[in-house]
């Protein structure tokens, strides 16, 4: 069983991989003179709290100068495990195809809090040439 510190400290590990990969990929697309298209993927019910987020993930992309694509993605706000995620699945997709660059989330835990899952995710991403992202937090625009 891993205590709280060894897992905080995995989480943090985890999400400098995920920028490490968000970063070789937004690199490569930047040499090919491409623009950043992201995919956004919210987890929240639908009505206004799904419009809301989806939203503030396109105001962000257009603020950081990335294109968001046309196609969202989205599942109920109960955080299913990932395989039984519809809209997840069908981001990844659509995003491995060529499609997009990157899935934006608005943050991780709408992906998994399960640091495995995690991993083995990102490194799924990863070699498809798929980044993902979320919008910046309060520490993480105090840290940056």
């Amino acid at each position: 069983m891993s205590t709280p510190l060894r897992t905080d400290a995995r989480a943090a590990r985890l999400e400098v991989l995920r920028r490490e990969y968000m970063g070789r990929i937004a690199a490569a697309i930047a040499r090919q003179g491409r623009p950043l298209r992201v995919a956004p993927y919210v987890l929240a019910e639908p009505g206004a709290e799904r419009q809301a987020d989806l939203e503030k993930i396109a105001e962000y992309a257009t603020a950081t100068g990335w294109k968001v694509t046309s196609s969202t993605f989205a599942d109920l706000g109960q955080p299913l495990p990932l395989p039984q995620r519809p809209g997840f699945e069908a981001a990844c997709r659509y995003a491995a195809q060529g499609f997009a660059h990157g899935i934006l989330a608005i943050a991780r835990p709408a992906i998994t809090t399960d640091n495995e899952t995690y991993s083995l995710l990102l490194e799924y991403l990863h070699a498809r040439s798929v980044f993902l992202a979320y919008l910046p937090t309060v520490d993480t625009l105090t840290t940056s």
